[in-house]
């Protein structure tokens, strides 16, 4: 599994800001559109396209297009949401799933209350958007789930994220799918951070982003 720390002077600057328990939540819901969009151009880089021929005023032009079946986006219920509208303004004509994944409290494992997704994704690309990267086990059973289902090549798109969560999605997806699964991982994330602390809470982090974009409750 890929791992890209996007290292780009405004990520940074915005980041900064989210961090900062003093920025209100309206502050905080705008700045992660914007953090978004901004990953979302490093995440696409590799996003499939096809050559077309336009017109232009003067002469036919060589360009691209996106491929069909376009992207899958599919954010984590519910603090994901904050980061839909950040990725669909780059990608407009992506499909958008969703998925509602939650801790079992008698098995300590993720268990999916929600699912609104094609049960055939073969050869599609997917983006999941995943805010906190802490400690992998939800991130781990959504790739799982996508490529069980036929993606080829998944994207998870995460503000930050712990070095113990992406070993841990690593370890697990490599148990769960073996080594042969052909699927391209990839995590893409604003910053990589110390460390989790024994809340399972991002060291320094920025708090639980589910909070802070929609109050606590």
């Amino acid at each position: 599994m890929e791992t890209l720390v996007v290292d780009h002077p405004l990520v940074a600057h915005k980041l900064t800001t989210l961090r900062d328990r003093r920025t209100d939540s309206p502050t905080f819901r705008r700045l992660t559109d914007e953090l978004v969009t901004l990953l979302t151009y490093e995440a696409t880089r590799d996003v499939r396209v096809s050559q077309v021929t336009v017109e232009t005023p003067l002469q036919p032009a060589p360009g691209v297009q996106l491929t069909r079946p376009t992207p899958l986006v599919v954010p984590i219920l519910r603090a994901g949401l904050g980061m839909l509208d950040g990725m669909t303004r780059l990608l407009p004509t992506a499909e958008v799933g969703f998925l509602g994944m939650a801790r079992n409290e008698e098995t300590l494992q993720p268990a999916t209350y929600a699912d609104r997704l094609p049960q055939d994704l073969s050869g599609r690309q997917c983006y999941v958007l995943d805010p906190m990267l802490a400690t992998g086990g939800t991130l781990a059973a959504a790739l799982k789930l996508l490529v069980d289902r036929g993606a080829d090549h998944v994207t998870a798109i995460c503000l930050l994220a712990a070095p113990e969560g992406l070993r841990a999605v690593e370890q697990r997806l490599t148990e769960t799918l073996g080594e042969g699964h052909g699927a391209t991982l990839r995590v893409v994330t604003a910053a990589v951070d110390e460390q989790l602390n024994e809340q399972g809470f991002i060291v320094p982090g920025l708090g639980d982003a589910g909070d802070r974009l929609y109050g606590n409750f």
